[in-house]
């Protein structure tokens, strides 16, 4: 099967470079640590709403692992570097459709952080803080669910930056911009609910919550797995953007204005 020899593939790549993304665990534990440490801190004074203190270390926690599953993909999924390189021009030329070809590729990138970046540093957190920990199976199983979902979206956000590339000269400005957007309003620094009034309504009306802040809620079990339909909806929507502009690739193609 394609799908699975090209995740395999790319999941035996990065397994060169295991040692050297011990760095990145080291980092994003320190993060998660001192996010960790503040709401602590506002915890002594206030009542962290439904959290709790415990909760929303656990929610942080949860959080800061899940990055590496859905904001910490490849940057246009490598597209920005083939048009660069004019490799983009034989790609499209595959018999197999771009967006299918990146995302099995993506997918082995997501597998591999899954087992050397989130299962540490959460089982790290776990130990370190005594996390609380869903008592039903049910509860994990809806919680991989929505972390495959929000994958796909990032997968289908970092491809429809990386067609950009195509008319321009420079792309990574909007995969910035959509980091930005993703912290703010996915729910990692702070509970959505918590956000001001327009930051609330824009974060509601956008992909980002079901990025990481429905994903954590269901793992904490705050929220109801129905809240996954929102997820197949932009799954659904955002597949078919891709598709479209893969169609309009295809039919006019310029490689650095050629």
């Amino acid at each position: 099967m394609l799908f699975a020899m090209l995740a395999k593939k790319n999941y035996a790549r990065n397994l060169q470079y295991r040692s050297s993304h011990l760095v990145h665990n080291v980092a994003s534990f320190i993060f998660g640590f001192v996010y960790v440490s503040i709401w602590i801190g506002i915890g002594e004074s206030n009542s962290l709403g439904e959290y709790g203190v415990k909760g929303m270390i656990t929610y942080v926690a949860f959080n800061q692992a899940c990055l590496w599953l859905t904001l910490f993909i490849t940057n246009s999924l490598g597209m920005e570097q083939s048009v660069r390189t004019g490799q983009i021009s034989l790609d499209l030329m595959r018999p197999v459709h771009l967006f299918y070809h990146l995302m099995s590729k993506e997918w082995g990138q997501i597998f591999y952080q899954f087992v050397y970046k989130f299962l540490p540093i959460y089982f790290i957190y776990f130990f370190l803080f005594s996390l609380q920990v869903p008592q039903q199976f049910s509860t994990y199983f809806w919680t991989a669910i929505a972390l495959i979902l929000a994958g796909y979206i990032c997968i289908c956000i970092n491809y429809l930056i990386g067609v950009v590339s195509l008319w321009t000269t420079e792309s990574k400005w909007l995969f910035w911009v959509n980091y930005a957007f993703s912290m703010l309003l996915s729910g990692f620094f702070i509970p959505v609910e918590w956000l001001p009034g327009v930051f609330y309504q824009l974060s509601m009306y956008s992909p980002y919550p079901y990025i990481q802040y429905y994903v954590t809620r269901i793992y904490l079990g705050y929220e109801s797995y129905s809240v996954l339909l929102g997820s197949v909806a932009w799954c659904i929507f955002f597949t078919v953007l891709c598709l479209a502009a893969t169609s309009i690739m295809r039919k006019k193609l310029e490689v650095q204005g050629g």
